[in-house]
């Protein structure tokens, strides 16, 4: 899984000439020396998270753009539903908002990642985070006024995921140029753990912030932080398209030429296949609130669907903390075989639990298993594939990572009122175990890729 990193101490003596024994020095080795010390810190960097990317000033600044946004988005993201409810008391007004960022946010992505092919990739950040802030901005505008109107939210919604779109696949590709090629699985697992990070203190800050300074600050506060994201990103150097094609027009036949791209590279392809395998199959959220009123009846209702939900994030974080232990792993499809199996292992145990604790720890190590499959799916996007392509297929993986959840809500909510939800998510978990090993043994390019 990693590499070894050996530490000896040369004490310029044999144990012969000291006298000293086997015994004498194991325990010298735990009396404090700078020698001693050095040796702990190197066994414990095999586990912890592996920063080596952060000794690069570009992707340190890209990185922190990525943990400033991963909070403050998610302040937006409480605040626009809750404000919603409170205009309408629907939930299903809350789902049509959700909904209406969903199409932008699609069309966008595959539209950004063509752009991002096709120009500066630091300019594209700048013009798109700006107009994320600016879009914050007319949040807090709205709501400040009292304008109370559910149309004009959703149309800042859906401009918000559209400078959404166009961003991320910028983002993703750029890191590429930032850091060398067998760093790239510890960069992925250092964006993915803010994001995680923020997906779970995000909201619990928003809940915190609305009694104390009122739902509208929130969205003041994201616009705020923007301006920061901004500053980190104008300091990243120029990021043009190496193959020297800034000229060329981001149009419709390019978002198809990425699409074509991905056939033709079976390892690609067959990365895409497997995280379309984990998600569609596995991805059991629509199910949670069932299991919290019926499985775990003997809970607090909301106590158990709380910790339902935020078991996954938890153990991709946990799991971002600990990337040295995966991190420089040079078999990259192998590893996404392995996690993607270890995923659906880890949801067919939560659908046979009948305790809560036991679910929330199957929870938990299903969130492990994702951050790797992330962090190696992303490695090979950003390594197997040539700078000129890299937007675009970022573009698509952020269709993918949005639309499979989607899909599994529908399969998962129809299975679990036909079979039950914990047949359902223990069922959906056996054939993400199945089918990925038949991808696997079917066509083996993606077990053999390696950098």
């Amino acid at each position: 899984m990693y590499r070894a990193i050996r530490v000896s101490v040369d004490t310029g003596e044999s144990s012969t000439d000291s006298g000293e024994s086997r015994t004498d020095r194991g325990t010298a080795a735990h009396d404090g020396s700078p020698a001693t010390e050095r040796a702990d810190r190197s066994r414990w960097r095999r586990w912890a998270m592996d920063t080596r990317p952060l000794r690069r000033p570009a992707y340190r600044r890209l990185w922190t753009s990525t943990a400033i946004t991963s909070v403050g988005s998610q302040l937006t993201a409480v605040a626009v539903p809750k404000q919603i409810y409170d205009i309408t008391g629907s939930s299903a007004w809350v789902g049509y908002a959700s909904l209406a960022g969903l199409l932008p946010l699609v069309v966008f992505a595959l539209w950004g990642g063509a752009v991002a092919d096709s120009v500066d990739r630091r300019k594209l950040l700048l013009v798109t985070n700006a107009g994320i802030a600016v879009t914050s901005l007319l949040f807090w505008v709205q709501a400040v006024v009292g304008l109370e109107s559910v149309p004009a939210l959703m149309v800042l919604l859906a401009l918000q995921q559209a400078f959404f779109g166009l961003n991320s696949p910028a983002r993703s590709a750029s890191v590429a140029r930032l850091v060398p090629a067998d760093e790239l699985p510890a960069a992925n697992a250092l964006g993915s753990t803010v994001m995680q990070t923020g997906a779970v203190a995000g909201p619990m800050l928003a809940g915190a912030l609305i009694p104390l300074v009122g739902l509208p600050e929130l969205y003041l506060i994201d616009a705020l932080a923007l301006t920061a994201t901004l500053w980190a990103v104008l300091r990243l150097p120029a990021l043009p398209p190496l193959s020297g094609a800034a000229t060329r027009r981001a149009g419709l036949r390019q978002v198809v030429a990425g699409f074509r791209y991905i056939a033709l590279h079976k390892v690609l392809l067959l990365s895409f296949l497997a995280d379309i395998i984990a998600m569609v199959f596995g991805m059991p959220r629509a199910l949670f609130p069932q299991l919290a009123a019926e499985t775990y009846a003997s809970y607090d209702e909301g106590y158990a669907l709380g910790l339902l939900f935020a078991a996954i994030p938890v153990g991709a974080i946990l799991g971002g903390l600990l990337s040295g232990t995966f991190s420089r792993a040079r078999r990259h499809g192998l590893m996404v075989i392995l996690s993607v199996a270890v995923w659906g292992a880890a949801i067919t145990g939560f659908g046979l639990s009948g305790s809560l604790w036991a679910a929330v720890a199957f929870l938990a190590l299903a969130g492990v298993a994702d951050m790797v499959s992330m962090v190696f799916r992303g490695a090979i996007l950003l390594s197997a594939a040539t700078d000129e392509m890299r937007g675009r297929l970022q573009g698509v993986f952020t269709v993918v990572v949005v639309g499979g959840p989607r899909v599994a809500d529908v399969l998962h909510g129809t299975a679990g009122a036909a079979f039950g939800a914990p047949a359902a998510v223990a069922g959906g978990g056996l054939l993400v175990i199945v089918a990925v090993l038949a991808l696997s043994l079917v066509t083996p390019a993606l077990r053999r890729y390696q950098i």
